[in-house]
């Protein structure tokens, strides 16, 4: 059994279309459109692991919390120390916000931690 793919609800669907391309070097497929439930939605693929599938309907408002049950980040895994440093230096220097800068956890990972374009949590792992 495998995770087939996740969804995110997102505000701006080709911002975060272009998000995951630019950095994660995502691959999407053609944009589908339901116009009677007003629903846009992309499936990115990656190299390896789950496709993200990003969503956006017009009745659908995300509320940002840091009080909230549900997912709480993806991460993603990019292969080295170095370039766990060169993408997040990469992204805060385009102007994204890294809520935890490069480091070793305690549970052993090398990772920061950046914002999406929607304020989603990404680690960048090893």
């Amino acid at each position: 059994m495998k995770i087939e793919h996740l969804a995110l609800w997102v505000k701006d669907l080709e911002a975060a279309k272009i998000f995951y391309e630019t950095y994660f070097e995502a691959q999407s497929n053609e944009l589908y459109h339901n116009p009677i439930k007003k629903f846009k939605s992309y499936f990115l693929t990656f190299k390896e692991g789950a496709r993200l599938e990003i969503m956006e309907r017009e009745d659908v408002n995300q509320q940002s919390s840091t009080e909230i049950l549900g997912w709480a980040h993806i991460a993603f895994s990019v292969g080295s120390k170095e370039k766990v440093d060169e993408l997040t230096n990469k992204l805060i220097s385009d102007g994204y916000t890294c809520t935890s800068q490069p480091r070793l956890t305690g549970d052993g990972y090398y990772e920061s931690v950046i914002e999406d374009p929607e304020k989603n949590l990404i680690e960048i792992t090893v």
